[in-house]
């Protein structure tokens, strides 16, 4: 049975990412975080690896996906109302700024 789920992400701003997924309240964990790569918990059981474009090429023979003109994967995060919804959604919106 699988125990632990890894989702691996590309990003473009390492940095910034971290910067952005903090400001939502995601900790990461600092053993597995270079200037390659990071990982975000999302919970007890389920991690992102938010991966350079240049590492994340890597492990694959494809070419990464221009998020702005493709769909590269849909997460969907669950929260206990509406309201927690709307604002993790703001929350989010401002950080984007960062």
């Amino acid at each position: 049975m699988i125990s632990q789920t890894f989702i691996n992400l590309p990003v473009k701003d390492l940095d910034r990412s971290i910067k952005f997924f903090s400001s939502l309240g995601f900790k990461f964990n600092q053993k597995f975080t270079d200037e390659n790569a990071t990982c975000m918990i999302i919970n007890d059981n389920t991690f992102s690896m938010l991966l350079t474009h240049k590492f994340l090429e890597k492990f694959t023979k494809k070419t990464v996906a221009d998020a702005t003109k493709t769909t590269e994967v849909l997460i969907a995060l669950s929260l206990e109302s509406r309201e927690q919804v709307d604002e993790f959604v703001d929350t989010a919106l401002k950080a984007r700024q960062i």
